[in-house]
């Protein structure tokens, strides 16, 4: 298995500067797109699939809507200020009624709320399920992906349906960085080579992982999130993709990336000692890499090597299509 970094206690203190400052860049020329905070960011990722791009959009109308509002309530501050100052109206209003006055600022921040609640209300229901395929992309062969993804304390498992006969499982840890941990350094340094070889490019620190998640470029695929001991979050920022990893409960989203690249996210629900050290790595590649990662995948599986391994699915009878097994043990009694 890959050795992927398990954060001492002493290595508190540079965790917390590194995870104050934003990931380095990449450093190899020649690397694929990367969406990852940026020092001084303020803004949005770059949005990567049809969600986020419509989460975009929807929040350039709140922003302009939050700033008419707060410019016209500063007008009327000021006027107020300038106006009915002393000096101007030594004897003030007494007016306590204004039927007028009373419509206007009921009907109008009635019609502001519609105004956010329809757009709101229409990414909610497109966000929540994958759209089927059309006519046209079921001729084409394409179908609708789906991975799981399950939280631990303090990595991520993800499984995926594959046509060999059972789903492919493998564990994703945070990678390591030698300059943390001196204890396990040279360990470190050697998975560290390893990865630079195979991605050319350096380890983003507190982001990177050992085994990212792999998806084809313009798939849908819908992502089921659970937990297996405490409340995580699967989040990744550029997708628009936020979900709570629940144990005993299965949660659905869904992602299409538009453009190939490495993504990348953490776990959002505090869940422990070590919460920032459970990162999400994901990396888009075109069908015919993705055909190509699947079938090494799955071969490291078979082989049950660096965290990989097979899933296999309970064999059913035809009468009852419960699992054989349980058929079995039933006989018996």
């Amino acid at each position: 298995m890959a050795f992927a970094y398990r954060p001492a206690r002493r290595a508190a203190f540079p965790a917390l500067c590194g995870a104050l400052t934003a990931a380095g860049a990449l450093a190899v020329s020649g690397a694929a797109f990367a969406a990852q905070p940026e020092p001084w960011q303020m803004g949005f990722q770059k949005a990567a699939t049809p969600v986020m791009e419509r989460v975009d959009e929807f929040h350039d109308l709140l922003l302009i809507l939050i700033t008419l509002i707060s410019i016209f309530v500063l007008a009327l501050l000021v006027l107020t200020v300038v106006k009915f100052r002393e000096s101007k109206n030594p004897t003030p209003s007494k007016t306590t009624h204004n039927l007028l006055l009373e419509v206007v600022w009921t009907v109008v921040p009635v019609l502001i709320l519609v105004v956010i609640a329809v757009p709101s209300f229409r990414l909610l229901y497109y966000s929540d399920k994958a759209p089927e395929p059309t006519a046209a992309e079921k001729a084409a062969g394409k179908t609708v992906m789906s991975v799981k993804a399950t939280g631990h304390q303090w990595y991520w498992s993800y499984e995926y349906s594959t046509a060999e006969g059972g789903r492919l499982r493998f564990e994703s840890r945070i990678a390591c960085r030698g300059t943390i941990d001196p204890d396990n350094r040279k360990e470190c340094e050697e998975a560290n080579a390893r990865f630079q070889a195979e991605h050319k490019r350096d380890v983003i620190r507190l982001l990177d992982v050992d085994n990212e998640m792999v998806l084809p470029v313009g798939a849908t695929v819908r992502v089921y999130v659970t937990a297996a001991d405490v409340i995580h979050a699967w989040t990744i920022p550029a997708s628009g993709a936020k979900i709570d990893a629940v144990p005993g409960q299965t949660n659905e989203t869904w992602v299409r990336f538009t453009r190939p690249g490495w993504y990348f996210g953490q776990c959002s629900e505090i869940c422990g000692q070590d919460h920032a050290y459970m990162p999400i790595a994901l990396r888009v590649v075109s069908a015919e890499d993705y055909k190509a990662w699947l079938a090494g995948a799955w071969k490291k599986a078979t082989e049950d090597s660096d965290g990989f391994s097979v899933v296999r699915e309970p064999q059913k009878t035809a009468r009852t299509g419960k699992p054989a097994a349980l058929v079995a043990a039933s006989a018996q009694r």
